[in-house]
């Protein structure tokens, strides 16, 4: 059997159909099919037999007077054990077996046909029809016991019959739709129907309200005309007799309400406890549809929710990856446009000394793995100062510090990562060592490119010069190089771990740069 996810129900602290008594979503078919099997069964038989006490109850008080004669009553007592046991069988036989027989799909381990999962949703209507008939024939054949053997009485016998069948067949739906809550939610599954597939919520109140109401209120008022039409029914027994279907009405009506209720909550309570999950951030929630009104189309509507909501998590997460987590933030808070805005920065540059002889020195897969490791400090170290890697360029990254978010303490968050990250690098991979380079300055920060495909960048004299100085520090003890603008621009803690060496004119440059290198 394909199982179906609920991640909720343990927080419910009940099962994912409402209930424990219909089991957990991944029980094996076999199991499912004697679970409802056993339940259709017992509730058809427990149903009836209370339709039967029912009758027997109503017939001892709403009888005219002076009641059933003898022979009626000796009647009555063989033909309603014969007709219940009768009617158990049948039902049981032609109601929960050929429910079965329609849900044969899910025993086969198949997805149903369309055809197949309308006929799955119509069952519990089709055992409230064969209960009809039952009800219906037993009104047919006790009408003509009381006909034959007691005409007076004809009327009554017919009421309380049709009464006690409207009662059996309300709860036969009610229950029905209920235990076939799991078979529900494999026929919904993976659906997502346009428009309700078992009627709607409108008329689903609307029998109710028939049940519930409808046809009792309608009894006490037969009861009524039928006491007043005969003439000979004494104010005490008249008293009696409504007294008696009232408190039938009221507890009666109570179960439909109540089975209503629970009807309708369950499938929005099962939304609510799966949005308070994707709320929480866990978009792998599914709750399982077993509702074929518009509240089955409700949960398979949060459903397909989830999925959206999980793979734009996804493609944000994957975004981040590629162009860095700040910038995906910004394009999706902000209009994506090409150009830019100036902003004062520090850029980090780091580039690998002796790449061409690695490569050509090693296999393909070992040159990836030591690039992935030299790149994991670089990242590391970036994202703990707060920085951004905006690009790898083969063996050399281009780190910002102060865009697209704004950072007042840019400069000392550089030159603390550039510190960090010689350290690490030779600690942690020391056949992998680069030269390092920090300098600050403004740049125009933004998106460059084509409305058609377009990178978040920096562009200006500061990454240029970081460039520079990247190549010049390869050729020092520190490996790591830096301009005195940096420095100056860092506060004095981590200025004081800095100290000033010459003024060199970088290539492409015609004012000197003064470099600074660590202190230790």
């Amino acid at each position: 059997m394909r199982p179906v996810k609920d991640s909720t129900a343990r927080d419910r602290g009940q099962g994912p159909f409402g209930s424990w008594l219909l089991g957990p979503l991944d029980q094996d078919t076999a199991v499912l099919r004697r679970r409802v099997q056993g339940l259709l069964t017992g509730t058809l038989i427990a149903t009836n037999v209370i339709g039967a006490l029912v009758v027997v109850g109503l017939a001892v008080l709403l009888m005219p007077s002076p009641g059933m004669s003898s022979e009626l009553v000796r009647v009555t007592a063989i033909a309603v054990p014969v007709y219940v046991v009768s009617a158990v069988v049948v039902g049981a036989l032609w109601g929960t077996r050929g429910a079965l027989r329609t849900l044969r799909w899910a025993a086969e381990g198949r997805t149903p046909t369309d055809a197949e999962r309308a006929a799955s949703l119509r069952v519990p209507l089709r055992l409230t029809l064969v209960q009809a008939v039952l009800w219906g024939v037993a009104t047919g054949v006790f009408g003509l016991l009381a006909a034959l053997v007691q005409p007076r009485v004809v009327l009554t016998e017919l009421l309380v019959v049709a009464f006690a069948g409207v009662v059996v067949c309300a709860i036969a739906y009610l229950a029905g739709e209920f235990i076939l809550r799991p078979y529900a939610a494999l026929a919904l599954a993976g659906t997502s129907p346009a428009r309700p597939l078992s009627g709607g919520v409108n008329l689903r109140m609307l029998l109710f309200w028939c049940l519930g109401t409808g046809v009792p209120v309608a009894g006490l008022v037969v009861t009524a005309v039928l006491a007043w039409a005969r003439g000979d029914v004494s104010t005490t027994k008249l008293a009696v007799s409504v007294v008696a279907l009232g408190l039938v009405v009221l507890c009666f009506g109570l179960l439909v309400t109540v089975f209503t209720a629970r009807a309708v909550v369950n499938p929005i309570r099962s939304v609510q406890h799966a949005l308070g999950r994707v709320r929480a951030g866990d978009f792998a929630v599914e709750i399982p549809v077993y509702d074929g009104t518009e509240l089955g189309l409700l949960q398979a509507g949060f459903n397909g929710m989830a999925v959206g909501l999980a793979e734009r998590e996804r493609l944000r997460d994957l975004f981040g990856r590629h162009v860095g987590e700040d910038v995906a933030i910004e394009a999706m808070r902000t209009s994506a446009e090409l150009g830019g805005t100036v902003r004062t920065v520090s850029v980090l540059f780091v580039d690998l000394i002796g790449s061409t002889a690695l490569a050509a020195s090693r296999p393909p897969e070992e040159v990836v793995g030591l690039l992935n490791r030299f790149f994991a400090v670089v990242v590391d170290e970036v994202d703990r100062n707060h920085g951004l890697v905006n690009k790898f360029v083969g063996d050399a990254a281009l780190a910002i510090f102060g865009a697209p978010v704004r950072l007042d303490d840019h400069a000392t968050l550089a030159l603390s990562a550039a510190r960090a990250i010689g350290r690490r690098l030779a600690a942690e991979v020391p056949e992998c060592p680069a030269g390092i380079g920090v300098a600050t300055g403004e740049v125009v920060a933004g998106n460059v490119g084509d409305p058609r495909r377009f990178e978040y960048t920096v562009i200006g004299d500061p990454v240029n010069e970081a460039a520079r100085l990247t190549e010049l520090a390869k050729n020092v003890e520190a490996r790591l190089l830096a301009s005195w603008t940096a420095i100056e621009s860092a506060d004095e803690a981590e200025a004081g771990q800095w100290k000033a060496t010459e003024d060199v004119t970088l290539r492409g440059r015609s004012r000197p740069t003064t470099l600074a290198t660590p202190r230790s």
